[in-house]
């Protein structure tokens, strides 16, 4: 069993799916939690990245793409670059389409503000995943 749990996370695609969906819980986990409590969807979603993009960023540089301990804080710093444009395409999807118009998704679940927000979180995030997966392997993550 041991054998097969280090060949699956010696996959660097299988790894980095795993943990993108682990940062997807923490991430969304975060932000869903945050939502509840505040009723503040923009808020909840800065709250819910920061939190997702510093999970992300020690599980794929010690694990997915097993990078040495140097020059870690340089490739923190462009990752969080990266990330920075992920988190700006979330925010205005979630401006879009649960502050501005909720009425686009509304409309098919009975304007339900929860639902809507929600939905727009899955189709934000599968986005994000892809995008976040070629920023690292061509931009952060380079074994020389």
């Amino acid at each position: 069993m041991k054998r097969y749990i280090k060949k699956f996370f010696d996959n660097e695609i299988l790894s980095y799916l795993f943990f993108g969906v682990a940062t997807t819980v923490v991430s969304v986990g975060t932000r869903m939690i945050i939502f509840y409590l505040t009723q503040q969807e923009l808020t909840a979603t800065a709250l819910g990245n920061i939190t997702g993009i510093l999970f992300a960023f020690f599980t794929n540089d010690t694990i997915v793409f097993k990078q040495k301990r140097e020059n870690w804080f340089g490739r923190l710093i462009k990752f969080s670059g990266a990330r920075f444009f992920t988190f700006l395409l979330d925010m205005a999807l979630t401006f879009i389409f649960v502050t501005k118009f909720p009425h686009i998704i509304g409309q098919f679940v009975g304007n339900d503000i929860n639902i809507i927000n929600t939905i727009e979180i899955g189709f934000a995030q599968v986005t994000i995943v892809v995008l976040n997966y070629l920023f690292s392997k061509l931009f952060v993550f380079k074994n020389k």
